[in-house]
């Protein structure tokens, strides 16, 4: 997702400054992209350096001078492009794991079935995580339970995905997968879902 494109769109519902930016974000998509606020910041210059936010600095929050940022027209056409452009696959971020398994391949003395099984026990447990979150979601969180099925969906898929991988590997290898070199120690060590 954009970053330049997330914050015009909560700037099209009203003027914020940067740390409301940076909350409202992180509330609509459930802190699973979490920003600092030097991302927004420099984000926002860009913005205004590219006439898509006006910044006005006499509003005051608090004790604080604040700039309040509004979105301009040249902003609302960015974005009205951007909401009606399908997302390409081309531009989408290399897929870590599966260059990952594609090395354990060839890489000599790698168990890849102990590389495609840690994965599968850190991906159900996200999954399940995630599930949990879908549980005590309010209903009026439509923007945080659509962020949630779109993690569960892709959690679904890299789990079967992953099951996919181990029987073909099971056709294509023998039981030892490498040999000649010191086998490479794979942690099963998980890391924490995202929690909201």
């Amino acid at each position: 997702m954009s970053i330049r494109h997330g914050l015009l769109a909560l700037l099209h519902r009203q003027p914020m400054y940067g740390y409301q930016l940076r909350s409202e974000f992180e509330a609509t998509t459930g802190s699973t992209w979490p920003l600092n606020v030097g991302q927004v910041y420099t984000t926002l210059g860009r913005l205004e350096r590219d006439g898509c936010v006006s910044a006005n600095g006499d509003d005051s929050i608090g004790e604080d001078l604040q700039k309040t940022y509004a979105i301009t027209p040249a902003g609302r056409v960015e974005l009205e492009l951007w909401f009606s452009t399908p997302v390409s696959r081309a531009r989408r971020p290399r897929d870590e794991l599966a260059i990952k398994l594609a090395m354990a391949l060839v890489a000599p003395g790698v168990d890849v079935g102990a590389v495609v099984q840690a994965q599968r026990t850190d991906t159900l447990r996200a999954l399940q995580e995630y599930t949990r979150l879908k549980t005590r979601a309010e209903d009026g969180e439509l923007s945080w339970l659509l962020v949630l099925d779109a993690l569960i969906f892709a959690a679904e898929a890299e789990v079967r995905w992953l099951d996919h991988c181990e029987a073909r590997l099971a056709r294509h290898r023998p039981a030892a997968v490498t040999a000649a070199a010191p086998p490479v120690h794979v942690s099963t060590r998980v890391r924490k879902p995202v929690s909201r």
